[in-house]
This record gives C-alpha cells, sequence and structure tokens, in this order.
C-alpha cells in the first residue's frame, strides 16, 4: 500500500535538497499530449544522479509513489497518474548536460534531461549524427526516449533507441546508482541490465545519464515521395530499392491519402506536390557514401518501379529545402491527427508480408461499425502502422465514444492475429494495461512481475504502469 506525496514529506527533504529542486506542477507536468488522462502529484526536479539517490531514497522508505516525467510528450499515459493517492512527479528537466563527446569512438554521454534535438547538435558539432529522428524531438528527452525504447523514422537504417545505447547510469528503487556508463561496443559479463531498463518507463529503475552511439554522417542524401499502386506495391518498391542500395535505405515511410487530406482540413501548411493526389504514396530517403549521387539512385529506382507497375508518379528532392517540404508532410500528420480529434489511435506492428491483409481486412472489419475515416500512416520498413480512427468530417469524436472500444480491440485483436505486437514503438504506459494482459505471453507476463517486484519490492517507480499495481 502506498502512501500519499504531502507538503509535509516534501519539507522532510528540504535540508536535504537544493531550493531549485522544489517547483510547482504545471499543465505540463498534469496533461499528456491526447487529453485522456489527467494527473497528479507533487513536483521535484534534481539537478544530479546523487539528488535522485536522495529523492528515491526517500520515496522507498515513506512507500510514496513516484512518477517520472521527461518531455511530457508520450501517447499511453505513462507519465501522469490521475488514480490512486497523490505520488511524487519527478522532472528530469534539470539534467541537460552533454557530460562527454568521443567522436573517434562514435560515442557521447548525455544526461537523462537532456532534450533529443540538443543531442543532435551535440552530434553534428563533432562531425557525426545521433540518428534517433522523431516529429517529437524538439522536446522529448533522453530519459523518456530510452525508457520507452522510441522508435522514428530511422529504425530501418539504425534501429530503435535500444540499439542506439550502449549503457546506462540508474538510480533503483532504493536510492542506490547503477554506474553502467560503458562506452564498450563489447561487454558480455552476465546480465544485460541496460536492455532491461530500456523500455521499462521507469518502473524498474530512474536513468539519469546514457552512453548513446553517433554515426557518420551519410557524404550524401537523397529524399523522394512515391505514388504507390496500393500497399503491397510500396513492399514490392522497399524491397527493390534495397536491392538496388542496400542498407543505405534511411526512411520508407508509407502515407494514405487520408494523412494530406487531414493536413488541408487541420489548416496546416503542408502539401502534397503529387496531382492527383495518389491514394496511396511513400516517402523514401537514401544516405549514400562517398562517389553516390541520391538523385541518380532514386530516379533509377522510380524507373524501375514503374516498368514494375508499382509507380507511376513521383518528385525528386533537388535541394535540401524540398527534401525538408517532402518531410513536413509526414511529420506534421500527427498533428492534423490531433486537431481531428481521434476515436481511437493505434501503434502496431504486424510482418512486413502480412501489412497489405492487415490494411485491407482492418478497414472491412472497421466500417462495418459505422462511418469512420481511417488515418493509416508509418514506419513501412520496420512493419509499424500508426493506424488511427476518425469520425467522419463534421462530427466529434466524443459522438463516437460507444464503439471506441470496439474499435480498439478490432485493431488489437488483428494485428495479434498476424503475430504482431499492439505496441510498437510507443510503449504500455496505463492506457495498454489491459492490452498487456489480453495480448501478453503468460510466462513472460510472470517473469516481468518477478523482475518487477525482485527490483521495486515497495512498488514505488511509475506505479500502474506497464503493469497493473
Amino acid at each position: 500500500m502506498l502512501n500519499p506525496a504531502t507538503p509535509d514529506f516534501l519539507d522532510m527533504l528540504r535540508d536535504r535538497l537544493p531550493r531549485e529542486a522544489f517547483r510547482e506542477a504545471g499543465p505540463e507536468h498534469l496533461e499528456e499530449p491526447r487529453g485522456r488522462y489527467r494527473g497528479q502529484g507533487l513536483l521535484l526536479a534534481p539537478g544530479s544522479t546523487e539528488e535522485v539517490a536522495t529523492i528515491l531514497k526517500a520515496c522507498h522508505a515513506a512507500r510514496i509513489g513516484l512518477v517520472p516525467h521527461s518531455g511530457g510528450t508520450g501517447l499511453v499515459g505513462g507519465q501522469v497518474m490521475q488514480g490512486g493517492v497523490a505520488p511524487v512527479i519527478l522532472s528530469l528537466a534539470r539534467m541537460t548536460a552533454i557530460r562527454e563527446v568521443y567522436p573517434s569512438e562514435n560515442v557521447m554521454v548525455a544526461e537523462a534531461g537532456a532534450i533529443l534535438a540538443d543531442v543532435q547538435a551535440a552530434a553534428r558539432d563533432a562531425g557525426r549524427m545521433f540518428p534517433l529522428s522523431l516529429a517529437s524531438e524538439g522536446s522529448a528527452r533522453i530519459g523518456g526516449l530510452l525508457s520507452t525504447n522510441a522508435g522514428g523514422l530511422n529504425v530501418l537504417r539504425y534501429g530503435n533507441a535500444r540499439a542506439q545505447c550502449l549503457g546506462l547510469e540508474v538510480v533503483t528503487a532504493q536510492g542506490e546508482v547503477w554506474h553502467g556508463l560503458t562506452r564498450l561496443f563489447k561487454d558480455n559479463t552476465g546480465y544485460d541490465l541496460r536492455d532491461l531498463m530500456i523500455g521499462a518507463e521507469g518502473t524498474l529503475g530512474i536513468i539519469t545519464a546514457a552512453a548513446l552511439k553517433m554515426a557518420p554522417v551519410p557524404a550524401a542524401s537523397g529524399t523522394a515521395l512515391f505514388q504507390v499502386a496500393s500497399p503491397r506495391a510500396a513492399l514490392d518498391l522497399l524491397a527493390l530499392a534495397r536491392d538496388r542500395v542496400g542498407d543505405n535505405v534511411t526512411a520508407f515511410e508509407l502515407m494514405h491519402r487520408q494523412g494530406p487530406e487531414f493536413l488541408i482540413e487541420a489548416g496546416l501548411d503542408a502539401r502534397v506536390p503529387l496531382d492527383p493526389l495518389p491514394e496511396w504514396m511513400v516517402l523514401v530517403e537514401l544516405g549514400l557514401p562517398e562517389g553516390l549521387r541520391p538523385e541518380d539512385n532514386l530516379t533509377a529506382i522510380f524507373e524501375a518501379a514503374v516498368d514494375q507497375g508499382l509507380s507511376d508518379d513521383g518528385v525528386i528532392a533537388s535541394s535540401e529545402a524540398q527534401a525538408e517540404a517532402l518531410w513536413a508532410i509526414r511529420e506534421t500528420i500527427p498533428e492534423a491527427n490531433r486537431r481531428i480529434g481521434s476515436i481511437s489511435s493505434h501503434d502496431i506492428s504486424v510482418p512486413l508480408s502480412a501489412l497489405p491483409e492487415f490494411i485491407e481486412r482492418g478497414g472491412a472489419a472497421l466500417r462495418t461499425l459505422g462511418d469512420v475515416r481511417i488515418n493509416c500512416f508509418g514506419h513501412l520498413g520496420d512493419g509499424n502502422l500508426h493506424y488511427n480512427v476518425f469520425p467522419p468530417k463534421g462530427r466529434d469524436r466524443k459522438d463516437f465514444e460507444d464503439i471506441r472500444g470496439r474499435v480498439k480491440e478490432i485493431v488489437h485483436d488483428l494485428a495479434h492475429g498476424f503475430g504482431g505486437s499492439v505496441s510498437a514503438e510507443h510503449g504500455i504506459g496505463r492506457l495498454k494495461v489491459g492490452d498487456l494482459e489480453r495480448y501478453g505471453d503468460p510466462v513472460k507476463l510472470s517473469m516481468m512481475r518477478a523482475i518487477k517486484s525482485a527490483l521495486d519490492p515497495n512498488g514505488i517507480l511509475n506505479p500502474g504502469a506497464v503493469l497493473r499495481g
């Protein structure tokens, strides 16, 4: 049984923490982007790993829950706790340092509160790149990205957050510090605690710093938007592109025309330079070594696609500004979705070959519920779709609350039936705890509960997230 965080508890910590650690919780700490949850709690903002350890030790002793707060961009309610007794909200916003950069090793050490865009900039200053990239990179923080094992746009080539991390510094539930900031690419000394903490959403420990992999900057990059005849044609086009340039395909994003139509409906300034607007399209990015021209390779890929009946229209960016304009289409779709307001949003993955059938069967099943619009887009190269269901134009999502549960059930049952996942890159949070119980392997769930009990015996770390409290 947890106890509530009270002003008296904070007062007890005032002689152990600096004045800057005590702040008022604002809307950014109590609300999540989709407006599904409103949290509660008292805010502490430590400025060092030692201060995090002091807070954890006190919370553990007093049996007070603690909810870690990073950039607040999570979409499954992992950063807010609206039920139960009030927790401590642990903001990492003061821990933003880039501690070390090792260009010759392609490694950087950053604190958990460092904003992704600042980490990317530090890599650029060193003549390298940090390839993790997503729409919220101007506010998302490294600790939260690792805690949710974030994906983003470049997973196809560079992997998700887990693949871009070598080591971690973590504070345990008891307030001890695990000094695991190794810069080694090979370290086979027992259990991989790094991989255990990544994706745990703050339920097993609090990440305070990370050793991150950097990558060489491609000598040249190119971007194109191609119309495709169908999702099956998009997969064939991906195979064609990889046959020609191998792993130099950096990103391969599928978009249905509903996404660009939402951009217009929401009044957002991003336009598709194809007329007429195609039913399906893919955004392709190549990153090539010295001596290869992206424009030539994209042109050859497009010509081969036309010959094979996969595409008959496309635009190849001839400047950085044009490439940015093409990417703006894809990256603005989530904001359009937010403005339109979904009945139910889904972050699913299925095996690549099953994607076309999933899309076909999902649409047919959902339309039996009524007049709904489906915005299907996402990272085709790694099988991750953002498959979101909306009311018809002129209607509000509140009018469809009675079918919301059934919509989610249809989508998740179908994804699970194809051997897929109901959480590809957004995590479980509090939103999908029931889904994890419904679709998760019973033995896996038993092992997860055993790990949670061993590392957090008082259940103070992000209570109710991932596993039911």
